[in-house]
């Protein structure tokens, strides 16, 4: 009997061993993998000419960093229709066999340059604040959803979704575009179900001082972070992205490398790095956050050299006429959408279509005015939207000023759980303070290069206005001479 203590902390030390062993394997595993998938994506060789535009452009949009105001307000003004590559944004996957086309905007992940000409092919991409992106990713999931909530119940909004998205070909849905295929269907049936549960009374009333910590009617934001879901499509989802390694890559190891990264967080480290490579041989990095910046530098890095070339080929510039693919979704009313129009207000993300003819651009000054107008009106229509959409779980309304209420242990599990998606914001910073640097010398030699002109133009009418000065006064005093002399011959 005295020997069962002793024979049972023998089996718990053996256990403990064995677990050990097998975490050990699972290491060893895992790094195995990782750095197989790092040394194939290592990029050896730079690009010397990095800065120069490659025929074909892929803009790698991230989710969450106004991505889609550069594809409506910038690509859309500098290429034509057909010149689209066929299915950007739709049905998750990209279709490479248009040919010819020179420009691709997706949110498929940096895997997708596998099926381009990498040769041939220059990356230009957006990075966002990763705590902030988080906010935005919570916020729009859970406005997404709640446009479905005009229905009485969620059997009636999936059946009325399915049928507005059979009958219309020619629109995109929120639900077919990653992430928020996963998201929005989630976030969706959560609401429905807080809905129900608040009428019977089973969910207490928050106060409201904190909207992002309403349970009886939307997932609250700490719940929202430590769900599976997020975990698998959000956390350093920009590291993943950049890195090719979401769940829509085209990797067949993407899922392997992905789920070792999580479970040995260690070995982000070596994500981390081919990441930050990619972002160093990237035509143009953009922030979120220095968005003004962000704009002129890329109308001056990316679109003066589709201009440039848009001047040798007339015909390449838009036409309203064809802007009729898929991504251009009916045009924003002026007024609200009304409550019984279920279509306009469920199915289409934020509407992004101009209703206006585009201008024929031939400079850069040009390029930022249609910028800038065309941003106005996108920023309208959001507004608009949200509003609506968050009437339906009110009073949860989400500003810059609630973000600011949430509590501190929230904020710092947040970039915890995001810590490779910070370190590479980091990096996006440092780079984009070199382009800026790089912008601001242009500038000054062109500056200079002018004032050369300028002058050189200048000399041969400065001579020309001297001998237009003296040439007068010479002759004036050849009559004043011919005249003394014409006096003394009198005389």
């Amino acid at each position: 009997m005295r020997r069962a203590p002793w024979f049972s902390l023998l089996l718990i030390l053996l256990s403990l061993v064995v677990q050990v062993s097998s975490i050990d394997d699972s290491y060893v595993q895992c790094e195995r993998v990782v750095n197989k998938w790092a040394k194939l994506s290592a990029e050896n060789v730079k690009r010397e000419d990095k800065l120069t535009l490659r025929d074909l452009l892929f803009f790698l949009h991230i989710p969450r960093t106004g991505g889609r105001t550069y594809f409506q307000c910038f690509l859309k003004k500098l290429y034509s229709f057909d010149q689209e590559c066929a299915r950007s944004y739709d049905k998750i996957r990209f279709n490479p066999s248009k040919p010819n086309c020179n420009v691709v905007a997706t949110h498929d992940d940096y895997s997708l340059i596998s099926k381009l000409p990498q040769d041939k092919t220059s990356v230009v991409t957006i990075l966002r604040d990763p705590i902030e992106r988080v906010f935005s990713t919570y916020e729009f999931a859970v406005e997404v959803a709640a446009r479905f909530l005009v229905h009485p119940n969620l059997t009636s909004a999936l059946e009325t979704s399915n049928r507005v998205r059979r009958k219309s070909s020619t629109m995109v849905s929120t639900l077919d575009i990653w992430p928020w295929k996963y998201l929005v269907p989630w976030m969706r049936e959560d609401l429905f179900a807080r809905r129900e549960a608040s009428k019977l009374g089973k969910l207490k009333r928050n106060v409201f001082s904190d909207v992002y910590n309403t349970e009886d009617v939307a997932m609250p934001l700490h719940e929202f972070i430590n769900h599976p879901a997020a975990h698998e499509l959000i956390h350093n989802g920009i590291t993943f992205q950049v890195a090719g390694l979401t769940n829509n890559s085209y990797l067949d190891d993407a899922h392997e490398v992905r789920q070792c990264v999580r479970k040995h967080p260690s070995l982000g480290q070596l994500v981390l790095g081919i990441a930050k490579g990619r972002l160093d041989q990237m035509l143009y990095v953009g922030l979120t956050e220095d968005h003004k910046k962000s704009a002129r530098m890329f109308a001056s890095m990316v679109g003066a050299q589709i201009l440039a070339r848009s001047k040798s080929t007339p015909d390449s510039q838009p036409e309203s006429s064809k802007q009729t693919d898929v991504e251009s979704v009916q045009a924003v009313p002026e007024k609200p959408v009304e409550e019984n129009n279920h279509t306009a207000s469920i199915e289409d993300e934020v509407s992004t279509a101009n209703a206006n003819p585009p201008k024929k651009i031939l400079t850069e000054e040009q390029l930022m005015e249609e910028y800038q107008e065309c941003v106005e009106n996108l920023r309208n229509a959001q507004m608009r939207r949200r509003y609506i959409s968050l009437k339906r779980i009110y009073p949860v309304n989400f500003t810059s000023q609630a973000r600011g209420l949430v509590p501190e242990p929230v904020l710092e599990e947040m970039r915890n759980l995001n810590s490779l998606d910070m370190q590479l914001y980091l990096h996006a910073q440092s780079i984009f303070m070199q382009q800026q640097i790089l912008m601001d010398n242009l500038e000054k030699q062109n500056l200079q290069l002018a004032k050369q002109v300028s002058a050189e133009i200048e000399a041969p009418w400065n001579y020309v206005l001297l001998l237009m000065v003296l040439v007068p006064v010479f002759l004036f005093l050849m009559v004043v001479m011919l005249r003394r002399r014409t006096s003394k011959l009198k005389i």
